[in-house]
């Protein structure tokens, strides 16, 4: 019997067009009131996936910026937080004035950049996130931030990954989201490490958890999870891990996940 389950939100939980389904809805009402710990595991920012885990009716834990911070709903205690460390911080900044690319920071759950542009726009549209600019980077590099992102090119991100992760050391998590966003954070800031100690948190074993999600940054949770499910739209190297693959966020895969491992594992699992 699976005690809890960690979602992740974009292409998995939410469709195409950015809605959690009225049946992917019933299943997750299913499993709450069978006794799961339903929660979910992005890479967004608290503020932005609270609304979402708001309007699917979730009142526990949630798991945000691909682990370095899960916080309560209800009270919005924070539970577990790591901020990427400051000399990192500031050699990312500057690697990125130098390089000319667009670099992206969140502090106090606000989203910052030095300047406005198109990538920081279509982002914010995309997350339905509002941005603050701040052109003296020396002032964000002092704040404490749980993830950093540049936007670019996926080929490009591909070939700066392994440069900044010489550049930054052991000590940050370095992950894409999405093949255009490359993401920073502390080396503990990981989904995996964030399940684990929800799972420990709410008293059941690793081996009672079950993760679902779509891209590489949900990797580790599905790894560390007694389940790990990848959609059928997930990246070709997830599903290679994963222990099962259920349908698309098209078809309602989360659903699915939940009706054969949770509400009828006997008859079908």
């Amino acid at each position: 019997m699976y005690k809890l389950i960690a979602i992740d939100i974009d292409d998995t939980l939410i469709n195409d067009d950015k809605e959690v389904t009225p049946a992917t809805q019933t299943a997750l009402e299913q499993a709450v009131a069978a006794g799961v710990v339903v929660t979910l595991a992005t890479g967004r920012a608290y503020a932005s996936a609270q609304a979402i885990a708001r309007q699917t009716g979730l009142n526990v834990p949630i798991i945000t910026y691909q682990g370095a911070l899960v916080k309560n709903l209800m009270d919005e205690k924070v539970l577990y937080e790591r901020y990427v460390p400051q000399e990192a911080v500031r050699k990312l900044f500057q690697y990125c004035v130098e390089h000319n690319l667009h670099l992206q920071t969140y502090i106090d759950d606000k989203l910052y950049a030095r300047e406005e542009n198109q990538k920081l726009v279509e982002y914010s549209q995309l997350n339905k996130t509002r941005y603050y600019i701040e052109p003296d980077w020396e002032k964000l590099v002092e704040q404490p931030t749980p993830k950093m992102l540049i936007i670019d090119d996926p080929a490009f991100l591909d070939e700066l990954s392994p440069v900044l992760r010489e550049l930054l050391g052991d000590s940050v998590h370095i992950t894409k989201s999405k093949p255009h966003f490359l993401e920073i954070m502390h080396h503990e800031g990981t989904k995996g490490l964030a399940l684990e100690f929800l799972a420990g948190h709410f008293g059941c074993d690793l081996s009672e958890t079950i993760a679902v999600g779509d891209s590489w940054n949900d990797h580790e949770m599905l790894e560390a999870a007694g389940l790990g499910v990848a959609m059928a739209n997930a990246i070709p190297a997830l599903k290679e891990i994963a222990d099962f693959v259920t349908l698309s966020n098209n078809e309602d895969g989360v659903k699915y996940a939940i009706d054969k491992f949770i509400l009828n594992p006997v008859q079908e699992a």
